[in-house]
């Protein structure tokens, strides 16, 4: 059967309600043929996410109709890896050891995305055999800071990485490291590499109807963007860190796929105290 995740609209609705809400889903399923895997609930931003193998949309939304009457905003059809990758997991959550159930994961993701620069021009000076060493530098210094800073890696691009992170606050703290390790690299080595990074954050389902859509697009856009040894962030990043003097240079910028300009802050990363 396909999987789909929806989108539940639930301002003033408690993480208690929604957990009920969940446990009464579970106790019908059977009875439609469909299986809830797991939810995540933002009570800051009053939205929830549910997971659920179905035979169609309509059938998923028949089991809240009855269970509670929660129904969907909007649901769409998934790919299990795809969810796995950027949220973390397909299944509820085991509680902590102590704990009386699993503390509530509210399926906010922000996405970063890392670029070697000049990489094409790279291999055509260096020859495939360095330059893939060179990757492997890269991959190796941006894997390392991802597992520091509760990174997950969601794929390769070919001459970057993009990753999801839980909290927008490990994202920039990641980014940073990351910059400053690419600066020590460089200062011990002949052949130096120099990346950029783009970040952005947002919620599973997007208007666009896939799986971070605009928020993963928007992240390699700045990525794209940005200039040798610079971090890009989206306005909800910079929202959301909540330290404006890390960020600079605001100005607005058009971006393809998107329909007005966009707000964009250059990091200071160089500035910033290390941890």
């Amino acid at each position: 059967m396909p999987i789909f995740m929806d989108r539940h609209f639930l301002e003033g609705t408690s993480a208690a309600d929604v957990a009920q809400a969940h446990r009464m889903d579970l106790d019908i399923q059977d009875k439609y043929g469909v299986k809830f895997l797991t939810y995540w609930f933002d009570q800051r931003r009053g939205t929830a996410f549910c997971l659920v193998d179905a035979p169609d949309a309509e059938t998923a939304q028949c089991v809240h109709r009855e269970a509670h009457g929660f129904v969907a905003a909007e649901i769409v059809e998934v790919a299990l890896s795809a969810v796995e990758a950027f949220l973390g997991r397909i299944h509820d959550p085991e509680p902590a050891p102590g704990q009386s159930s699993a503390q509530v994961d509210p399926g906010h993701r922000a996405i970063l995305f890392t670029d070697i620069v000049g990489s094409t021009a790279m291999t055509s000076r260096l020859g495939d055999r360095i330059a893939t060493e060179m990757v492997r530098a890269h991959d190796s210094i941006v894997r390392r800071c991802l597992s520091q800073n509760s990174g997950r890696e969601v794929k390769h691009t070919g001459d970057g990485i993009m990753a999801a992170f839980a909290a927008t606050t490990a994202a920039v703290e990641c980014a940073m490291a990351i910059q400053r390790e690419f600066e020590r690299y460089n200062g011990g080595n002949t052949e130096p590499i120099h990346i950029r990074i783009g970040l952005d954050c947002g919620e599973p389902v997007e208007d666009s109807n896939d799986l971070f859509g605009s928020t993963v697009q928007l992240a390699a856009r700045l990525c794209a963007a940005a200039s040798s040894d610079q971090i890009l962030v989206s306005e909800n990043i910079f929202r959301e860190y909540g330290a404006a003097d890390l960020f600079a240079h605001a100005t607005r910028r058009r971006f393809k796929g998107f329909s007005k300009p966009m707000l964009v802050f250059g990091c200071k990363w160089a500035d910033a105290g290390v941890n």
